[in-house]
C-alpha cells in the first residue's frame, strides 16, 4: 500500500470508529457516576429511590435508539454517510455539553434532571444511528478484500473506550475528596468526551463520501420506506438481529455484569473481580483485529458460528466450577476463555452483518436490526439476569441468558449470507442478483465490475 493511500485509510477509520468510541465512553462514564449524579440531580426522600432515577434515565437512551437508527439509516441511505455522520457527532457532542454543563437541582431544581433526561433522549437517538452509519462508511471505504479487518476497528474502539471511561473515572474517584468530586470532580470525565467531539467532527468532515453510495444513487430506484426494506429484506433484519442479541447479550453478561455477579454470587473481592475482567477485556480487544482479518481469508460466517457454538457449550461448565470453588485463577480463566469466544465472535460481526444489505438500504436495515436487538436484549440484561436468579433461586442463573443468546445467535448465523470470497473479486453489492441491469429488484443497486470500491 502507497503512503498516499495509507493516510486517507487511517483517516477513514479513525473517521468511523471515534464516534461509536465516544459513544461507549460516554455510556460508561455515566454508568460509573451514577450515583454521583442521583445524588445533585434526582434529590429523593432516599438514596435508593435517587439512584433509582438515575438509572432509569440511564436507561431511556436504550428507547430512543431504534427511532434515532431508523431515522438517521433512512438519512445515511438518502443524503450519504458522510453527511450522516458529521450529523450525529454532532448530536453525541452537544449531548455530552448538556451533561458536562448542566446545573445541579440545587442550583435550577426541576430543570436540571430534565436537562439530564433529554441530553440521554438525544444520546440515544444519535448512537442508534453510529453504529449502522459508521459501520456502512467503514466496510464500504475497505478495499473489499480486507472488509474484515477494518469492520473489526468498531468493536476494538468500543474495547479501547471501555478502557479510557473505567481509566478516567477512577482517577478522579480515587484522587477526588468526595466533596470535590460532587463540586466539580464529576464533570472533567464528560469534558474530555467533549473535547473528542469536534477533533471527530471535524475528520468527518474532511472525508469523501463512499463509491458504493455514489454509484448506488446513480441508478435508478424506487423511493424506500420501511415497510418496503422490510418486505424486501425481512430475511436479512431476522438473520442480524439474532446474532446482534448474541453479541449484545455476551457483552453485558460477561463483560459489564460479572464483576457484580463474581462480588454478590461468589463473594469474591471487587479488586479480584475487576482485575480479572481488565486482563480478559485486555486480550479480547488485542484479538478482535486477529479474528477480523482472519474471516478475510476463511469466511465470516464460519467464525460467528463457532463462537456461538463455543458460547453455548462453555459457558455452563465454566460458570458452573467457578461457582463450585471461587477463586481469582478459576474466575480470570473463565473470563480469558470466554472474552476469546467473544473476540472470534465480534472480530467479523460488523463486516458480516453490513454485507447483508446492499448500498441503497444498508445503513437503514443494520440499523433497525442491530438497535432493536440491543434496545430489547442488551437494555434490559441486568433486569433479566437479576430475576433469573431471582426466580430460580441458582447463582449461576445468568448463563441460562447467555446460552439461549448463543442459541439465538448459532441458529441466525446459519441464514447469514457469506459474501466473504466475492468481496475479493468486487464489492459486495454486484453480488445480490438483479431482475435488470443496475437495479436488484428489491431497492439494492448492483455495481458494475468498473465501479469496484476503490477508496
Amino acid at each position: 500500500m502507497s503512503s498516499s493511500t495509507a493516510a486517507p485509510r487511517a483517516r477513514q477509520i479513525v473517521a468511523a470508529v471515534i464516534g461509536n468510541a465516544l459513544e461507549w465512553y460516554d455510556f460508561i462514564v455515566f454508568g460509573f457516576l451514577a450515583v454521583v449524579i442521583s445524588r445533585l440531580f434526582f434529590p429523593a426522600d432516599s438514596e435508593y429511590s435517587s439512584l433509582l432515577m438515575a438509572t432509569a434515565t440511564f436507561g431511556v437512551g436504550f428507547f430512543m435508539r431504534p427511532v434515532g437508527g431508523v431515522l438517521l439509516g433512512i438519512y445515511a441511505d438518502r443524503k450519504g454517510r458522510k453527511a450522516a455522520l458529521q450529523l450525529i457527532i454532532a448530536m453525541m457532542t452537544v449531548s455530552i455539553a448538556l451533561i458536562a454543563f448542566a446545573p445541579p437541582y440545587a442550583a435550577i431544581g426541576l430543570a436540571a434532571p430534565l436537562l439530564i433526561v433529554l441530553a440521554r433522549l438525544l444520546q440515544g437517538f444519535a448512537t442508534g444511528g453510529e453504529f449502522a452509519s459508521a459501520t456502512s462508511f467503514l466496510i464500504e471505504s475497505a478495499p473489499p478484500n480486507k472488509r474484515g479487518l477494518y469492520g473489526s476497528w468498531q468493536m476494538f474502539g468500543q474495547g479501547l473506550a471501555v478502557f479510557a471511561g473505567a481509566g478516567v473515572t477512577a482517577l478522579i474517584t480515587r484522587n477526588l475528596s468526595p466533596e470535590a468530586l460532587d463540586a466539580w470532580g464529576w464533570r472533567i470525565p464528560f469534558m474530555i468526551g467533549l473535547l473528542i467531539g469536534p477533533v471527530g467532527l471535524w475528520i468527518r468532515r474532511h472525508l469523501e463520501e463512499t463509491e458504493a453510495f455514489l454509484e448506488a444513487h446513480k441508478a435508478p430506484a424506487e423511493k424506500q420506506s420501511i415497510a418496503r426494506m422490510l418486505r424486501n429484506h425481512l430475511r436479512e433484519v431476522f438473520a442480524v438481529m439474532g446474532v446482534t442479541v448474541c453479541g449484545t447479550v455476551g457483552f453485558y453478561v460477561i463483560l459489564v455484569y460479572m464483576p457484580t455477579f463474581a462480588t454478590k454470587q461468589l463473594g469474591m473481592v471487587l479488586s479480584d473481580a475487576f482485575t480479572a475482567q481488565v486482563i480478559a477485556v485486555a486480550l479480547m480487544t488485542i484479538l478482535m483485529p486477529v479474528f477480523g482479518a482472519l474471516s478475510d481469508r476463511v469466511g465470516r460466517k464460519i467464525l460467528v458460528i463457532l463462537a456461538a457454538a463455543g458460547l453455548l457449550v462453555a459457558s455452563y461448565p465454566l460458570l458452573s466450577w467457578v461457582h463450585a470453588a471461587p477463586s481469582f485463577e478459576r474466575l480470570v480463566t473463565m473470563q480469558i476463555v470466554l472474552c476469546i469466544l467473544l473476540a472470534v465472535f465480534f472480530g467479523p460481526i460488523s463486516a458480516v452483518m453490513a454485507e447483508q444489505f446492499p448500498a441503497g438500504v444498508r445503513s437503514t436495515g443494520l440499523a433497525l436490526a442491530y438497535n432493536v436487538a440491543v434496545m430489547v436484549f442488551g437494555g434490559f440484561a441486568q433486569f433479566i439476569v437479576t430475576w433469573l436468579i431471582h426466580t430460580t433461586g441458582l447463582a449461576i442463573a445468568p448463563v441460562f441468558y447467555v446460552m439461549f443468546a448463543a442459541a439465538l445467535g448459532f441458529v441466525s448465523a446459519l441464514f447469514l449470507t457469506d459474501r466473504t470470497k466475492v468481496a475479493h473479486l468486487a464489492a459486495v453489492d454486484e453480488e445480490i442478483p438483479a431482475p435488470h441491469a443496475g437495479h436488484d429488484g428489491r431497492d439494492g443497486v448492483i455495481l458494475p465490475r468498473t465501479a469496484v470500491n476503490r477508496a
